[in-house]
């Protein structure tokens, strides 16, 4: 059996579709870091939710700790900002699991109720599926992502939907927290204002153009130019860190 483990904090918006799509599941962990709005109320109302508090020590290490968690071997991990379709659902309940492979599936993304196609965003393909005594995430605080050491990568074909930025001011709020946490991690590093304006602009660059952004009309623009702020003040915080310590 799978159990699915979901990592959530103010996200009374979206919780309730998150959940909704996975019922099938026997068990579903959601570890919580500290909501304010209805996120845990709502989620109460699900009999297969399983709820745990725990502090906020970076994404990939609080992975690791609903995996531990979880009563199955097999994990499907899913974000709070991310709805699977039926047709995974059906598809990942069907699966005749092989514990040395992985499972990656295509993430959709979603910016004002729009399909992003641009931007780089067109089809990621995240590996969420596995088996927790042959892979784990990796313990960064952000970006974190799956340690397959080596396992067979299978692929789930139907789609999960990725609804990671409400408006404008989540892209903000997004911003300081990832930055942050990007400092945090990479304290040793060294980095420049000129780095930080180069890269800022390669960032604007790549994702509006070389990866058809400008495809994606005021959205498209929107999405690249966080990036390329996101970029730029990560190293600029990293920057300003270096000269303080």
């Amino acid at each position: 059996m799978i159990s699915v483990t979901i990592l959530v904090k103010d996200r009374e918006d979206l919780i309730a579709s998150c959940l909704d799509a996975l019922t099938a599941f026997p068990e579903v962990i959601l570890v919580d870091t500290g909501s304010k709005d209805k996120t845990l109320s709502i989620a109460k109302t699900y009999p297969n939710v399983k709820i745990f508090s725990k502090e906020f020590i970076g994404f990939g290490p609080l992975h690791n700790i609903a995996i531990e968690l979880a009563s199955h071997d097999w994990i499907f991990s899913i974000d709070s900002d991310e709805v699977l379709s039926k047709e995974a659902s059906d598809e990942i309940l069907s699966l005749s699991l092989d514990p040395k492979a992985a499972y990656t599936i295509p993430r959709h993304n979603y910016f004002h109720g729009k399909r992003i196609l641009g931007c780089g965003w067109k089809e990621e393909w995240q590996v969420r599926l596995f088996h927790k005594n042959y892979a784990k995430f990796s313990e960064d605080y952000v970006h974190e992502k799956v340690l397959t050491n080596n396992l067979l990568i299978k692929k789930i074909k139907a789609p999960m939907r990725h609804y990671s930025h409400r408006d404008i001011s989540d892209l903000l709020h997004k911003m300081q927290t990832y930055t942050a946490l990007y400092v945090d991690q990479n304290k040793e590093k060294k980095s420049s204002l000129f780095k930080a304006i180069l890269r800022s602009y390669f960032a604007f660059f790549r994702a509006f153009f070389l990866r058809g952004g400008i495809f994606d009309g005021k959205e498209g623009y929107l999405l690249a130019k966080y990036m390329a702020d996101s970029t730029f003040y990560k190293y600029a915080r990293l920057m300003e860190a270096s000269e303080t310590s």
